[in-house]
């Protein structure tokens, strides 16, 4: 059987060879390239039709392009990790890049054997990967995701939480004076995190006093966090409002609610941080903070920086904001 090219697909679709590279490269008529949608749909319609399979070796050796995106993602049954998967899987699909996904693992180690035209890297530390970070960036394009890094050879998307986190505590304590928080254990060591921090400085405002009992760190992963809120929920003067570092942990901490038929927002109200699309759509739906359009936002510019050969690197922000929804309400 002969291997269907691109001057079958261009038979095909009535087009030039030129107009099929330009269109499986993703430069359509928007990128500049004077290709209308509608012949964009015969390519690949046609490329569809014909069975036509890029030689990915040859496309890399003449572009320069891999057409791979790589997204190191620490853990990927998070909610804000699925959230950027999905939103990224969907950005691509037009683009010709395939995501490929680094999950719980090491990306130090993993980038150095990578070819992927960018590289999404969602945790890194200030003081210890900046370096680092500089010299990967002269061999890879990155995107890094960090409230504390600057652009040093790869670009940043940065959260700008601001006064949101505060927000959320106020919004908690106005009506509720048991307000408890679930963090990591890591956090409750000074100087304290920002999220762990707020909780703090939300009590101080409210003249609320601080209760150890009422913290209840976890060891970073769902069951942990889950074990956690059990143990929150069972005391015999339990919290009637939590405070959740994250959204996967808010989720939890709701099933664990729901699971000692505790009704959320009744017994115990719940705000988490991350406005995950999962959060949004759950029942009772997730109150929150976090940005607006994250995830989608994030998609194209990862895209964008596949497709781009600019050595410009800058911030990507994002501003915060709070979200109330059915698991903490505004007070009737």
């Amino acid at each position: 059987m002969i291997r269907p090219t691109i001057k079958t697909v261009a038979a095909e679709a009535g087009v030039s060879t030129a107009t099929v590279s330009y269109v499986l490269a993703g430069r359509t008529k928007g990128n500049g390239s004077g290709i209308s949608p509608a012949t964009a749909e015969r390519v690949h319609a046609a490329v569809t039709k014909v069975g036509y399979r890029p030689n990915q070796a040859a496309r890399t050796i003449r572009t320069g392009k891999s057409n791979l995106m790589m997204l190191s993602l620490t853990m990927l049954s998070d909610p804000w990790s699925l959230s950027v998967s999905k939103a990224v899987s969907a950005a691509v699909a037009s683009a010709g890049i395939t995501p490929m996904i680094l999950a719980d693992t090491d990306w130090r180690t993993a980038i150095k054997r990578q070819g992927a035209d960018v590289i999404f890297i969602d945790a890194a530390e200030a003081e210890g990967d900046a370096a680092l970070l500089a010299e990967l960036g002269r061999n890879n394009n990155l995107v890094v995701f960090s409230e504390t890094l600057e652009p040093n050879g790869f670009d940043v998307i940065r959260s700008v939480s601001g006064s949101s986190m505060d927000a959320a505590m106020d919004h908690l304590t106005a009506t509720h004076t048991k307000v408890a928080c679930l963090t990591p254990r890591g956090s409750l060591q000074a100087p304290y995190p920002t999220r762990y921090g707020a909780y703090l400085a939300g009590l101080r405002r409210a003249g609320l006093e601080f209760r150890p009992d009422y913290v209840a760190p976890f060891d970073g992963d769902e069951f942990s966090a889950y074990e956690a809120a059990v143990a929150l929920l069972s005391q015999p003067d339990r919290p009637t409002a939590i405070f959740a570092t994250s959204d996967f942990v808010a989720m939890a901490a709701i099933n664990a609610a729901q699971r000692m038929r505790l009704s959320v927002p009744g017994d115990v109200a719940v705000i988490g941080v991350g406005n995950t699309l999962q959060g949004e759509v759950m029942a009772p739906s997730l109150s929150t903070v976090g940005p607006v359009d994250f995830f989608n936002s994030l998609a194209e510019f990862l895209v964008e920086r596949a497709k781009s050969d600019s050595v410009q690197h800058r911030i990507l922000e994002f501003p915060w904001q709070l979200f109330v929804r059915e698991s903490a309400p505004v007070a009737p």
